[in-house]
């Protein structure tokens, strides 16, 4: 579904991604891991067409993000660390401004907004503007926008900063069942205990180069991710 091929960007004579390649299958889960500064924003913004890049190429089932962006941008859903939406919108204005975008019908809208905003837990608030949301409620909002139009991959960056517990359950859930109809998922995050329970595979990325990649239960051996990703840092400096 992803597939990246020697990545490289950099700003001035910093390589913030050196070098980069993975692939996400159809039905997986793929965590990104790293410190602040490694070069997982910088990734993600370069898969979603926001950043370009001086070398490689991504695609996204087998279509260029550089050669065909809005094809690409259809079939994915992005959602920032830190969401910015348009605070003088309602909730469900901007819900339905996103469907507009993406051409849904007004059955198949109604229906995605009522289900999906009341199992994020999120509905009974559709009807406030967004400025007054709490940052926990714009990533909620943000969580049930980027599932709205059954896009082929949705990628976030921090997803569960923010999130009450009962909503961090929800994601998880989603991204499960997202996953289990064909879609993929690639998200980076700190919280190495839900990578290490919900991630078929995880990338661990150090100073914009990729240090280890692969399946979950691989790139963890005997120990915990968080023993692992520590003991990554230490060695490589």
């Amino acid at each position: 579904m992803l597939k990246i091929e020697h990545l490289t960007k950099s700003y001035g004579e910093k390589k913030a991604v050196d070098d980069l390649s993975l692939h996400i299958n159809k039905g997986e889960v793929c965590g990104f891991i790293g410190h602040n500064g490694a070069g997982k924003t910088t990734t993600i913004k370069a898969v979603c067409g926001i950043l370009p890049f001086d070398s490689g190429e991504i695609t996204i089932d087998g279509h260029s993000v550089k050669a065909e962006p809005l094809k690409t941008k259809s079939m994915t859903a992005y959602i920032p660390d830190n969401p910015e939406l348009y605070d003088y919108m309602t909730g469900v204005k901007y819900l339905n401004f996103i469907a507009d975008i993406f051409g849904m019908d007004n059955d198949t809208r109604k229906n995605k907004i009522e289900r999906l905003a009341g199992r994020i837990g999120i509905l009974d608030d559709l009807s406030s503007p967004i400025g007054a949301y709490s940052h926990g409620m714009k990533q909620k909002l943000a969580v049930v926008s980027a599932w709205m139009h059954s896009p082929s991959l949705i990628i976030m960056d921090e997803p569960f900063v923010g999130l009450d517990p009962t909503a961090s359950f929800t994601l998880k859930e989603l991204m499960r069942e997202f996953c289990n109809d064909g879609g993929a998922i690639f998200f980076s995050t700190h919280v190495l205990e839900v990578a290490e329970k919900l991630c078929d595979s995880i990338a661990i990325i150090k100073g914009g180069r990729l240090i280890r990649y692969g399946d979950t239960d691989v790139v963890r051996g005997d120990e915990s991710l968080e023993s692992v990703f520590l003991e990554l840092e230490a060695d490589r400096g």
